[in-house]
């Protein structure tokens, strides 16, 4: 499978599972209509209805389209990542229980991940 080209900063995030500095996101205050694809492979994983102001310095959605984000467990065993589905770029991570929004759920997510395209 062919993959988009990722600068080193992309890379380390999304091949190496950093995470970008706080508040230096493209998307951390962004809030247009439209849908966010993998920076990695262009795959659809959120749609702008989703995203929601927590207070975190990175975007955060309390829900991904059905199917397009994965769960894993963190080497460390205490959080959850999470990856495209399709190509398992690193995204961030996935919190519930902190209520939020009526779902209680928070992807946090690293705006270099992204690509965000107007609908």
């Amino acid at each position: 499978m062919k993959y988009n080209k990722l600068t080193d900063e992309e890379k380390y995030v999304i091949e190496n599972k950093g995470t970008e500095y706080p508040f230096t996101g493209e998307y951390n205050d962004f809030y247009e209509e439209g849908t966010y694809y993998c920076k990695k492979c262009n795959a659809a994983l959120y749609k702008s209805y989703d995203k929601f102001k927590s207070g975190c310095v990175w975007p955060s959605f309390d829900d991904e389209i059905k199917g397009a984000v994965k769960r894993v467990l963190d080497a460390d065993g205490r959080r959850v990542e999470i990856v495209c589905s399709n190509c398992e770029a690193h995204l961030g991570h996935v919190f519930e229980g902190e209520g939020l929004t009526p779902k209680n759920t928070r992807h946090c997510v690293n705006s270099i991940s992204l690509i965000f395209k107007k609908d």
